[in-house]
């Protein structure tokens, strides 16, 4: 390195962000993530005898799948070349592949590849990965926001060992805030900067894990408050709550974080707790979830689990997408609360759920039935010469609107798919059909 890239390298580091700065090249300095680069862990060990195998950091945003790439590319003896998967391109990967057989064919030197944002990849550009992670010339460090398991190869994912990063604790975050403050040689020390203790705590809670998030906030709380009379820039709570603007919620609409946030939400209703189902609205609706997504959720909970128990979930969950449509947000966050506290707080009942459930299985493993004689069609001419509709009971010409006859087909006369439950409603249903039955 010449002069003039050591002073560009030096430029780009004190231009860079807060985040990149402070991001530590040493295993001792990364935060957080015990439960994986704790001293008896199988990661810290490989990391320190630099014995790594292809491996895949999977968490939230800022929780350090970068920089633990970064401490191992400062510690090993391995060539390290990193690539990110949402502008890199098959050239790319070929150029990696190329310089690794020479570095291992020339020099017996392992190429360690690290890819961020590894599930932007598409299958073929993961397949043309997969042969040169098998024979060992290149040691593949995937990096991921989404669960592997759903957006990567299941052949690389067998041949990688998978970390799962934790959101980083209150407490952690604290602390990288604090060296961020203090440090004047990566951090913010030369600005003698003060951050309130209640700032701090606010700054600490509200990242949510996210020290990338908490770090950005601070170092725009810095370097835009003014000097206060003693000469010091004061990071109050007022500042901090400017400076973070809104809460960061771990939910991705594409992800699997929105399956998990949307499975407690459609549970807690199932489960009839209505605090824990707007809590989760209220989490989806926060990170901008499509409302209408949102309804036709409430809709299918409706019939699927309160079903005929509360026949009127059904009919306030339709008027609820209906309105929500006309509306829009902010108002439609009001209807969609309303729903989701009625079908929650409703009885419950899968039966007709169960009935389809179970019809649908008789019709896929038994041999079609015919429709009984008496049932089929007699409007069209001809039909009685066939004999088609020939005794057919009105059920109005009866007592309680009500005559017992055959209507399931010949064989099928003894199989019960709708059993009302004994919750709201549906009680009723079921003393209806028993009395029906009886008489």
């Amino acid at each position: 390195m010449d002069l003039f890239d050591y002073m560009r390298e030096q430029n780009q580091q004190k231009e860079s962000p807060l985040a990149s700065r402070l991001r530590p090249v040493r295993l001792e300095e990364v935060a957080g993530q015990q439960h994986i680069i704790g001293k008896d862990k199988l990661l810290y060990r490989a990391i320190q005898a630099d014995k790594l195998s292809s491996i895949i950091f999977y968490g939230p945003p800022g929780t350090g799948k970068t920089t633990l790439a970064k401490v191992i590319a400062n510690t090993t003896s391995a060539e390290f070349t990193q690539i990110n998967a949402t502008s890199a391109g098959k050239k790319d990967m070929e150029e990696v592949v190329r310089q690794a057989k020479d570095n291992q064919g020339m020099y017996g030197k392992k190429t360690i590849l690290f890819i961020d944002e590894i599930h932007r990849f598409n299958k073929s550009q993961q397949d043309y990965l997969l042969p040169f992670v098998e024979d060992g010339t290149i040691v593949l460090i995937g990096a991921t926001t989404e669960n592997p398991y759903f957006e990567v190869n299941g052949a690389l994912l067998s041949r990688s060992v998978i970390f799962e990063l934790k959101p980083l604790e209150k407490e952690d975050i604290k602390a990288i805030l604090q060296r961020a403050v203090t440090d004047k040689e990566k951090g913010m020390g030369s600005y003698d900067a003060v951050v309130a203790k209640d700032a701090l705590e606010f700054l600490a809670d509200v990242a949510n894990g996210d020290a990338r998030a908490a770090l950005t906030a601070i170092e725009l709380g810095v370097l835009t408050t003014p000097r206060s009379e003693d000469g010091k820039i004061h990071i109050t709570l007022e500042v901090a709550s400017e400076c973070i603007q809104k809460r960061v919620v771990q939910y991705d609409k594409t992800g699997d974080n929105h399956y998990d946030t949307i499975s407690a939400f459609i549970k807690s209703m199932r489960g009839s707790d209505p605090d824990a189902a707007v809590y989760y609205l209220a989490k989806m609706l926060y990170a901008g979830e499509d409302i209408k997504f949102i309804a036709r959720r409430i809709m299918i909970c409706a019939s699927e689990d309160v079903g005929n128990a509360d026949p009127n979930a059904l009919v306030l969950a339709v008027s609820a997408a209906q309105a929500v449509e006309r509306i829009g947000m902010p108002e439609a966050q009001l209807i969609l609360s309303q729903a989701v506290t009625y079908v929650a707080s409703a009885p419950k009942s899968n039966a007709s759920c169960l009935a389809i459930g179970r019809a649908m299985e008789i019709v896929k493993t038994t041999k079609t039935a015919p429709v009984p004689v008496h049932l089929q069609d007699s409007h069209y001419k001809g039909a009685q010469k066939l004999g088609h509709g020939q005794g057919y009971l009105y059920a109005h010409d009866f007592p309680n609107h009500y005559v017992k006859q055959q209507y399931l087909p010949d064989g099928l006369t003894e199989e019960k798919f709708y059993e009302p439950a004994e919750n709201g409603y549906e009680k009723q249903i079921k003393s209806h059909l028993q009395f029906l039955r009886e008489n």
